[in-house]
């Protein structure tokens, strides 16, 4: 399947806000506020569309896609990437592509480096995140609610930017 990123509307917003993810994953479930919170400038947050222009998912960069309790360390270097995948998408062996989308969409920022941030029991994302080349670099406990969260990232190949 072949996605694209694509600037955020008020109407992918509202259809982000409406899915519902199973236990455990329903952690990842976002209220319409911290949706809305995605349309401010300063924030890089996008939309992931599918060939037909259909929303499939989203995606945000820097600030936006830190955790906190996460490293911090080389913040002028690397570049966070945060991404979201529609509840029924999951699982389906898109994974793979649809990072890949976003993270050739994020060469454009000129990261030395990509990081996410995913929760431990998130086996199925981490999964991806190693298969793509992400490497585990930091491993910890957001003090709010006790979830364990692990760390990855990924060099950027030389003459990958923009």
């Amino acid at each position: 399947m072949t996605f694209s990123v694509q600037p955020l509307t008020s109407e992918h917003i509202r259809t982000i806000a409406s899915w519902q993810y199973e236990l455990p994953f329903s952690v990842y479930d976002l209220s319409e506020a911290e949706c809305l919170s995605f349309l401010e400038p300063t924030n890089r947050s996008y939309s992931v569309l599918d060939q037909e222009q259909r929303l499939i998912g989203y995606c945000c960069f820097g600030a936006e896609a830190r955790v906190s309790g996460g490293s911090s360390s080389q913040q002028a270097t690397v570049l966070d990437v945060g991404v979201g995948m529609q509840p029924d998408k999951t699982g389906k062996g898109l994974g793979g592509s649809f990072v890949e989308t976003v993270l050739e969409f994020g060469h454009a920022f000129s990261p030395a480096k990509f990081r996410v941030t995913v929760a431990a029991f998130n086996q199925r994302s981490l999964k991806t995140f190693y298969k793509l080349g992400f490497e585990e670099t930091y491993t910890f406990q957001r003090s709010q609610d006790d979830m364990k969260f692990v760390q990855l990232a990924r060099m950027v190949k030389p003459g990958r930017n923009r």
